[in-house]
């Protein structure tokens, strides 16, 4: 697998299109570091690293819907490994007019584009979530 987190987000896109409460994906930090995000802004109900003797660990993400209508109505990688995106902290974009958010990777830890310009940092675009 090239992209984890590329992966770990079109399975969550999939999972919501069939309307399934949890998904499931391999464990890694990075993935961790994404989904603490995601369940801190309040678009995931919250996630599990689930350990089993002799197959590798996976992480539980269970899913939050408003209405029916999953809370994350869209979710778009960005910096891709053949191409990298990066952002000064002043050029942070903004996604749908404020209502959604950008997750990057900081020298400080993976956050939220409202927390990084309170930080006073930039880095690496990972995903485009609203």
């Amino acid at each position: 697998m090239n992209d984890p987190i590329g992966d770990m987000l079109t399975r969550i896109r999939n999972a919501q299109m069939r309307r399934k409460t949890k998904t499931v994906t391999p464990a890694s930090n990075m993935r961790s570091r994404v989904l603490e995000v995601l369940k801190d802004e309040g678009y995931i109900r919250g996630y599990v690293q689930i350990e089993q003797k002799g197959v590798r660990p996976e992480i539980e993400i269970e899913l939050k819907y408003n209405n029916g209508e999953p809370a994350i109505r869209e979710i778009q990688r960005v910096s891709k490994p053949g191409r990298r995106v990066y952002s000064s902290v002043k050029d942070i974009p903004n996604v749908a007019n404020g209502l959604g958010m950008v997750i990057l990777s900081t020298p400080k830890g993976v956050m939220s584009d409202w927390r990084a310009r309170e930080e006073n940092v930039g880095g690496e675009i990972l995903c485009n979530v609203f």
